[in-house]
């Protein structure tokens, strides 16, 4: 399983990027990350580090939004709704 929480009082989890609050990261269950990863492994191709969080710290949160968002419909509306999602966000 791709987590390093070993926590037993927390469900698993990965890191995520938290910018507003400059040099921490957030932590999301990873029955939430697993879902967005299998889009992003979709949409890309498979970078555990993206979920581990050694790449950039894991996913953003506006990436996690896009890709759960996309998500919820048929595997070959994916990429045009992660795009969808991307182009009305508006993070701080």
């Amino acid at each position: 399983m791709l987590t390093d929480d070993k926590k037993p009082d927390h469900p698993p989890a990965h890191p995520v990027q938290i910018h507003y609050r400059h040099g921490m990261s957030g932590r999301c269950p990873t029955s939430v990350t697993m879902r967005a990863y299998e889009v992003y492994c979709h949409l890309y191709s498979p970078q555990e580090a993206m979920v581990t969080g050694g790449c950039r710290g894991g996913f953003g949160i506006g990436e996690l939004m896009a890709f759960l968002y996309a998500r919820s419909f048929p595997k070959e509306e994916w990429s045009k709704r992660v795009q969808e999602a991307f182009a009305g966000m508006q993070l701080p």
